[in-house]
């Protein structure tokens, strides 16, 4: 890949539409677009400016009209001039223009390419450049959100300072071997360890996020389980804001898995009806409630229903659902008379009518993710990467610290820091040798 290229791609999703869009980076972006365009007259490459133009065939006929935006670098999205051709979207018309800028001098870029040159140089930094492709695949308003808070820099915002802390404790320990000849007093272990406390703690916070971050961008699957006609797929149908499960005053009708995808509070859910657990009578209702019993087990919360109008609960069923894992116990048909005791826990809910509906949702919420959002606006992880760089930095400042508490040699606990830095920079960027001098003579003033 040679990044003074100057690369083209179509940047719409393939199929027909209204408009399609060809992008065009590199240092003669600007000179293939004359090439391939015929303006109405002498035209002037002006920097965020729009105009029109005609894409001709190579016997001068017109194929399209288009829309030619310039975006002058540094300013554009990759920090390189970029062209971009809003054609009519045929895939004929696009696929034209494409092999027109190639004939031209244009290489077809690579996937992520645009993105990766905005990284390289400097518009954006690694976080910043991952949400780009998490904002594209969002599949929820709430992880688009996200999403675009991280391309703002949210990740790089939270993590800076615990990364200027560590810089500035390498630093001081840097100078004071350096200097130490000119009797400049090195910090005392009481000192490293004041400095280390609050970088591992805000380290160990943003690792910690990613366990609502990872909700956030996979989603979770949620099992609903029960006796028969405890009104589980009529539940499952109001959670799911549509009827797709069968419900029907005949014990047994849900034979198998039945399984959509949901939102609840802008996170992905898949949602999972299950057969009515009971003693089965035939071969094809026991491998139901053997799936049923699967489904809980593989499920990352369990919904036990139980029917607050019936005689008697299973209270089995909920002993076994939360040896499993998480569970809650939902009592439906609140609108009838309640005849049996229930567990305190259990959340009273109506799928007939929709009462209780809206306080379970936040229940399965709060239980899915302790702590809920709150982090939201400081910042979370959405990236295992980034939450394993991170629990590899903890891992090096925990050995900082026991290192200090041993009265090992400052030479020997440097490296335990910049092997600290090592996955801090994997995710803001690297940190340069110039870095760390330009802070030691930043901070000394050594008078020579």
């Amino acid at each position: 890949m040679n990044l003074n290229d100057t690369i083209v791609a179509i940047s719409t999703p393939p199929g027909r539409g209204g408009l399609g869009v060809v992008r065009l980076s590199g240092a003669n972006a600007t000179s293939v677009a004359d090439r391939i365009l015929r303006f109405p007259r002498e035209h002037v490459w002006q920097p965020w400016t729009v105009s029109l133009a005609e894409l001709p065939d190579e016997g001068g006929n017109t194929v399209d009209q288009v829309v030619v935006t310039f975006f002058g670098r540094p300013r554009s999205y990759t920090a390189e001039d970029v062209v971009e051709l809003a054609c009519h979207g045929s895939p004929v018309v696009l696929r034209y223009c494409l092999e027109r800028a190639m004939a031209h001098g244009a290489r077809l870029a690579e996937p992520g390419e645009f993105t990766l040159r905005a990284y390289l140089n400097g518009r954006i930094d690694l976080p910043q450049a991952e949400a780009v492709r998490d904002l594209i695949e969002a599949t929820t308003l709430y992880q688009a959100r996200v999403a675009a808070q991280q391309i703002e820099g949210a990740v790089s915002r939270r993590i800076a300072p615990a990364k200027e802390q560590l810089l500035e404790l390498i630093s001081l320990l840097e100078a004071g071997i350096d200097f130490a000849e000119d009797d400049i007093s090195v910090a005392p272990a009481a000192e490293i360890l004041r400095r280390l406390e609050p970088i591992e703690q805000a380290v160990a916070r943003l690792a910690a996020s990613f366990a609502f971050g990872k909700l956030v961008h996979t989603g979770f699957t949620l099992a609903i389980v029960g006796e028969p006609n405890v009104g589980k797929s009529s539940l499952f149908n109001r959670l799911l804001e549509q009827d797709r499960a069968i419900v029907t005053d005949i014990p047994g009708t849900t034979r198998d898995l039945v399984s959509e995808a949901a939102t609840i509070r802008g996170i992905p859910v898949k949602l999972v009806d299950t057969a009515g657990i009971r003693a089965a009578e035939g071969l094809v209702e026991t491998m139901g409630i053997e799936r049923s019993f699967q489904a809980m087990a593989d499920a990352d919360l369990t919904l036990v229903v139980v029917d607050l109008s019936a005689e008697r609960q299973d209270g089995e069923l909920i002993a076994r659902a939360k040896s499993h894992g998480r569970s809650l116990v939902v009592g439906n048909k609140s609108d009838l008379a309640p005849r049996a005791a229930v567990p305190e826990a259990a959340i009273a809910v109506s799928a007939l009518t929709g009462a209780g509906i809206d306080r379970l949702r936040e229940a399965i919420f709060d239980a899915i993710s302790p702590g809920g959002d709150a982090g939201q606006e400081a910042g979370f992880i959405t990236s295992l990467r980034h939450e394993q760089l991170l629990r590899e930095s903890l891992t090096y400042l925990g050995k900082a610290r026991e290192a200090v508490a041993a009265g090992i040699p400052h030479e020997m606990l440097l490296l335990d820091l910049y092997a600290a830095l090592r996955p801090i920079d994997a995710i803001t960027g690297a940190t340069t040798a110039d870095d760390i001098l330009n802070r030691i003579f930043a901070t000394f003033c050594i008078g020579k």
